[in-house]
């Protein structure tokens, strides 16, 4: 299937998953999603991630977390769309809920979340929020 935001896609695909109460979600395989994946994993919003390779492109498999009950993704926001790309510098990322949220940017060094693209003193344009 082609999309025309495969991040927004990404992002709606884990959500609704975690709405129904799944355990894990397939979502086809790209590096873009590999490195938001990896993100997920390091901050602890999800318990992991598997590559399969069922089909020429290949699907990810995302399992999900569960805190005593409750998600652990409270909710995901797409910030930069293709109609409208949003590009900040380092001095200008912005704070997701006061600091218990993340934003993810794509930067010169890879995806980042907000405090690494700080530490690392670099901008980028911001996907999404998370928290």
């Amino acid at each position: 299937m082609n999309t025309t935001d495969p991040i927004a896609d990404f992002l709606a695909r884990i959500n609704n998953a975690i709405r129904a109460g799944h355990k894990k979600v397939d979502i086809p395989a790209s590096n873009m999603k590999r490195a938001l994946s990896k993100v997920l994993t390091e901050q602890n919003f999800i318990n992991g991630y598997t590559e399969l390779q069922d089909n020429p492109q290949g699907t990810i498999r995302i399992a999900l977390k569960y805190i005593s009950g409750s998600n652990a993704i409270q909710g995901v926001k797409r910030v930069s769309r293709p109609g409208r790309r949003v590009y900040v510098p380092t001095s200008e990322i912005p704070r997701v809920l006061n600091g218990l949220g993340m934003a993810i940017i794509s930067t010169s060094k890879g995806i980042l979340t907000d405090a690494q693209a700080k530490e690392a003193k670099v901008g980028g344009e911001v996907l999404c929020f998370v928290w």
